[in-house]
């Protein structure tokens, strides 16, 4: 049976509601701030910062700082113990876990009941709902959804009844039970810790049914979806699910996967639909199959500022909310929302591309990082993992650059590494065996995405001559005694133009 005529009705209402938004973003979006404040007004930060007297969007951004996540840690640490009202009111039960602090291996976001049911179940609506716009022929709820999420930690001690894991974790431990009639696997098989287990069993759940959309992270989709491949013994997933008509695909850039799934999907009947969920919030969803920019969601708890990214260094920058937004500006990105975190940097850096709606493509992150297979790896990870290996060998690194090297058909997706040296270590394998080791200790998201070598197997390493990152920042320019080594890059254009010097 289709029950997508059913659905349909209900979110034409709710694309109609967002239609009549998109000339008020100020009054939606100060309608939500002052909802998010007087919510607040009685816990230990709203008193703090005196919430109950605050009438206006300036007497927020004056009176409240901004804040990185170590400005707020001891707070939030302080909700995982149990501590009741501190950032956002009553206990917070749920909280993601994710690498990407320099002051600790990883970060807990708080996940509340309001972030669940206003924020990211919402926003996982939306999405659906602007899909059946752009797809009229949809039968999507025809058959299930392929949904691939992540586990709980097990190793944390927390207080009892707290749960700390992948967020795509709480979503499925706390969905509505009919939404089960739609999608697959199972609860058990989805919340498997163990991908070498997990994997397999995806596989074999999903291979009988009439799969209809895919929801995911575009790197650990495509390895499931090979597997499927391989399992059956069919060269195109639609030989498989034939009714499969759309990907909603985020947490990392989906061009460089682009022409992979291409070539395993039959185009006439696939779609590909970006969207902006985070552990933070679900921010954004693409509106228009001609435009990859994505529509910010104004009205599902989240108070958007943007932050020139020229002055993201600033100690006193010119924040300014969503209606001073300028088309073509690059700002980073700051939200306050009904998870707790106030006036909060999230990192990402996107680019407005129209108002009216408002839309935005992701630019970056503010600093140095890989992202290419969902690992989050930052700077202070790679120093810390190079600095040990060195210890550990009696290696001298002169100058190191990191870049992801893709899956296609005659490799599987990893690190390449671009050392020079003063002293070499005497075996070159040992070394990068070695920071892949302590690397892995630095980094959850890394080693997760580790684990097994199903999603990334081990880095790779190429030893520069002596000279070689001189020469490169000649070749730009740049060399002299402010000379800076991009460690990391989301692309090979850098480690390309290295390597060509070679």
């Amino acid at each position: 049976m289709d029950f997508t005529p059913l659905i349909k009705g209900h979110m034409r209402n709710r694309l109609q509601e967002q239609t009549r938004f998109i000339d008020h973003a100020d009054a939606v979006q100060q309608g939500e701030l002052v909802k998010l404040v007087e919510t607040a007004a009685l816990t230990a930060f709203g008193r703090r910062y005196d919430f109950s007297t605050v009438r206006t969007y300036r007497d927020f951004a004056t009176r409240v700082p901004l804040h990185r996540y170590e400005d707020l840690r001891p707070m939030i640490m302080r909700m995982v113990d149990g501590e009741q009202g501190v950032l956002w009111p009553g206990r917070t039960w749920n909280f993601a876990q994710s690498s990407g602090t320099s002051d600790g291996r990883s970060k807990f976001i708080p996940i509340t009941p309001q972030a669940l049911k206003h924020n990211h179940y919402q926003g996982a609506n939306d999405v659906v709902a602007h899909y059946l716009n752009l797809n009229p022929q949809s039968r999507i709820f025809s058959g299930k959804g392929l949904i691939l999420g992540g586990s709980f930690a097990t190793q944390l001690k927390t207080k009892p009844g707290v749960q700390v894991g992948d967020l795509s974790a709480t979503l499925i431990e706390n969905i509505n039970p009919l939404a089960n009639l739609f999608r697959v696997p199972n609860k058990e098989v989805a919340l498997m810790p163990d991908w070498n287990e997990k994997l397999p069993a995806l596989v074999e759940a999903s291979i009988g049914q009439n799969i209809t959309n895919l929801s995911g992270v575009p790197s650990w989709f495509l390895t499931v979806l090979r597997r499927v491949l391989e399992r059956t013994g069919k060269s195109c997933i639609h030989e498989v699910w034939p009714n499969l008509e759309v990907f909603f695909h985020g947490g990392i850039a989906f061009a460089p996967y682009r022409e992979q799934y291409e070539a395993i999907c039959d185009m006439s009947r696939m779609h590909f639909l970006d969207t902006y969920n985070a552990s933070e919030g679900f921010f954004a969803v693409q509106t228009d199959w001609d435009d990859t920019a994505m529509m910010l969601l104004l009205d599902i708890g989240v108070f958007y500022e943007f932050l020139p990214i020229e002055q993201t260094d600033s100690n006193e920058p010119d924040v300014i909310p969503i209606w001073e937004v300028e088309p073509g500006r690059t700002y980073e990105l700051i939200i306050t929302a009904c998870n707790g975190l106030w006036r909060y940097r999230i990192g990402d850096t996107v680019t407005v591309t129209q108002r009216n709606p408002v839309k935005i493509k992701i630019a970056g992150r503010t600093k140095s990082f890989i992202n290419a297979f969902g690992e989050e790896v930052m700077v202070h990870n790679t120093d810390q993992a190079i600095t040990r290996a060195s210890q550990e060998t009696g290696a001298q690194v002169l100058n190191y650059t990191v870049a992801p090297v893709y899956a296609d058909d005659r490799q599987s997706g990893h690190h390449q590494w671009l050392v020079e040296f003063a002293v070499e270590p005497a075996d070159r394998r040992q070394f990068i065996t070695l920071v892949d080791q302590f690397l892995q200790d630095a980094n959850s998201d890394y080693q997760a995405k580790r684990a097994g070598s199903i999603f990334l197997v081990p880095p790779t390493m190429v030893v520069a001559p002596q000279g070689l990152f001189d020469r490169w920042l000649a070749s730009t320019g740049k060399l002299g005694g402010q000379r800076k080594i991009p460690r990391l890059s989301n692309d090979r254009t850098l480690i390309e133009a290295m390597l060509a010097l070679m």
